[in-house]
């Protein structure tokens, strides 16, 4: 089985400062640096880098083409990443000296510029049984959607960045609902695992959940009503911008190699606490062996 990962690819443009920048204030940082990045790139690294068989697609500007290349330097299949004429979507983002938090400023750019003849291309090349992996950074991820499930591939969505559009996604048509606990309350309520699990599956019966839940670990209900967790290790924490985005390269990477669901929240867990160890998004996210 293969996985075709329709989402985002953007510049990382990295602030280190003392703390996050209030409303009307000016705060020098004492880093720059500049990463590879966007969810959806980042989610396709950390699936090739755990093993997985990983087709990307997206688009990208003229002036960030050398994402492709450097997918493609990590085993990501490129295939279906075009370039337009359009500027290439970045972010800028502020890391908390310490705590390692961030805050994020997104461009869509190219990826909210997606046309229907790349959605057609990239999906007509794939099979039933096969993945689809999808987040809330491009333009077509509803019809994504609606078209994948329709061809009989297993849909799984990362609704972040969480906002209103998300509730227009037919969300009843996933196979996997992967949300943090700011994306799973503002889709079902609660603001506590359990109930905001119950509120999810109420809504979606058919679609497995993973409610991930930073230090605290991870939660995953699936459609016969069984709950797994899943601690955290303990560590000191750099970064944490591609935490969410290695945890879920991990778990579909581990469930296609015919993992249990534990095992594949075990896996998905520790590679997600090595990453957030260190600097970055894309260039965090560790390799199979580095966990082995």
């Amino acid at each position: 089985m293969r996985v075709l990962n329709f989402g985002s690819l953007n510049v990382d443009h990295v602030y280190r400062v003392a703390h996050i920048v209030r409303p009307g204030e000016t705060l020098g940082s004492g880093t720059y640096a500049r990463f590879p990045g966007g969810k959806g790139a980042n989610q396709s690294v950390a699936l090739a880098r755990a093993g997985a068989a990983v087709w990307h697609a997206g688009r990208v500007g003229p002036e960030s083409a050398w994402l492709r290349e450097r997918l493609a330097a990590d085993g990501v299949r490129t295939d279906f990443v075009r370039v337009g004429e359009e500027s290439g979507g970045h972010a800028i983002i502020q890391v908390e000296e310490g705590s390692g938090q961030n805050s994020i400023v997104l461009f869509g750019g190219a990826n909210r510029s997606i046309p229907p003849a790349q959605v057609d291309e990239a999906l007509a090349a794939f099979a039933p049984g096969d993945v689809l992996l999808l987040q809330n950074e491009i333009n077509a991820t509803a019809e994504l959607i609606r078209r994948g499930h329709a061809a009989g591939l297993r849909v799984c969505l990362n609704p972040a960045p969480m906002d209103d559009s998300v509730l227009g996604f037919p969300l009843e048509l996933l196979d996997l609902l992967v949300v943090n606990e700011h994306e799973g309350a503002a889709l079902a309520g609660p603001d506590d695992p359990v109930r905001m699990l119950d509120s999810l599956a109420a809504r979606y019966p058919r679609t497995r959940l993973c409610l991930t839940l930073g230090a605290q670990g991870a939660v995953f209900r699936d459609v016969s009503g069984a709950t797994f967790r899943q601690a955290a290790r303990r560590v000191a924490a750099v970064d944490t911008t591609a935490a969410g985005d290695t945890f879920i390269g991990y778990f579909l990477a581990a469930e296609l190699a015919g993992k249990t669901v534990p095992e594949a929240l075990a896996a998905a867990c520790a590679a997600a606490a090595l990453s957030v160890t260190r600097p970055g998004a894309m260039d965090s996210i560790p390799w199979a062996r580095e966990l082995a």
